[in-house]
């Protein structure tokens, strides 16, 4: 019988070596693509101009693009993804519900209530790991516990990747098994910002999968010296792809690849702090408090000196210490940091 499949997005705003998009392209005879802007996510952003609203909107108008050059369109929803996809489903006669694995805790508790929802109408529901290149099953210790320190981690991670012959795999998106439709509501056709309630937004950031190539592109021109060269803020010598990985606009096997291309110390440095996010993905997804207190429960006990109008200044980089004040302002002014200065 003819399938049809819908690929839900979310953090993982792109369309090459997309895990969840290619088995559904794969699998079925057409797959349709949806975002949802979930109010319980941005009702909690209280400034409507905000850069990561516009930093999203600029990734899917590009998505949408590439959708609209095969003849198809993204669907757009505003609203409960509890309701969005069950109706969704049932509008577009679907099949089978694909999507990525999300590690946060409001996204497992959404996921898990969205899929219950959809079994119990019939509607098969695959999740796929894209969003790290190991869970945190995959990468245990002799006595089969998770990690909670992260050099012997790392060590283990890379035992398991050279254990695997250190393969990447590519998930491919055969975009010519998308579903063929036009779409009134679509980005192009719609003023979405002001059906969510925000306001497009000056940033210095621009969202999108041929930005965050073109970032990469430059990054392997600067990697060989990335050893010595990220401990110097003024040098500007990192990726800048934080915003790029925590949308999805690039895969993280993209990025993995781009640290096995040579065996300087400056690739090995970036593959390590690739490993290092994989690491607190995983804290995160076993040890779901971290989101909000501290991972030893007794530093939540520490009282911390300073009054409200002490933050507001260190907010606006008004300290008097240069090198604090420098991170700021620039977090203020771009809506990045460099890594060395968060630390």
């Amino acid at each position: 019988m003819p399938s049809t499949n819908l690929c839900w997005i979310r953090r993982d705003l792109r369309l090459k070596d997309h895990n969840a998009l290619s088995q559904s392209l794969k699998d079925g005879d057409k797959t349709f693509v949806v975002f949802i802007f979930d109010p319980s996510i941005l009702d909690k952003l209280k400034e409507k101009r905000d850069r990561r609203v516009t930093f999203i909107m600029e990734s899917l108008l590009e998505i949408e693009q590439t959708l609209q050059e095969h003849g198809s369109s993204l669907i757009i929803r505003y609203g409960n993804p509890e309701i969005e996809i069950p109706k969704i489903v049932s509008e577009f006669k679907v099949n089978k519900l694909f999507f990525n694995r999300d590690y946060e805790p409001y996204a497992k508790k959404r996921d898990e209530k969205v899929s219950a929802l959809l079994k119990k109408q019939g509607i098969e529901v695959l999740n796929f790991k894209d969003h790290v290149f190991f869970e945190k099953h995959e990468v245990l210790s002799g006595s089969r516990e998770i990690y909670k320190v992260f050099t012997p981690y790392k060590n283990k991670w890379i035992e398991t990747f050279k254990a695997q012959e250190s393969v990447v795999p590519d998930f491919k998106t055969n975009l010519s098994k998308l579903a063929k439709f036009k779409n009134s509501e679509s980005l192009l056709k719609k003023d979405w910002y002001k059906t969510i309630g925000f306001i497009p937004t000056e940033n210095e950031l621009k969202g999108g999968e041929k930005e965050a190539s073109r970032r990469l592109k430059l990054f392997k021109k600067l990697i060989f010296n990335y050893a010595n060269a990220r401990d110097i803020p003024s040098l500007n010598q990192t990726s800048n792809l934080s915003p790029y990985i925590r949308m999805g606009n690039i895969s993280i096997r993209e990025l993995i690849n781009a640290s096995l291309e040579d065996k300087s110390e400056g690739h090995q440095v970036w593959l390590s702090e690739l490993i290092w996010r994989e690491f607190y993905q995983v804290i995160l997804d076993v040890f779901p408090k971290v989101e909000k207190n501290c991972f030893k429960s007794d530093y939540d006990q520490i009282q911390w000196n300073g009054k409200k109008e002490h933050f507001k200044i260190w907010c606006e980089g008004n300290t008097g210490y240069p090198i604090v004040d420098a991170a700021m302002r620039c977090l203020k002014q771009t809506g990045m940091m460099h890594n060395r200065l968060r630390m």
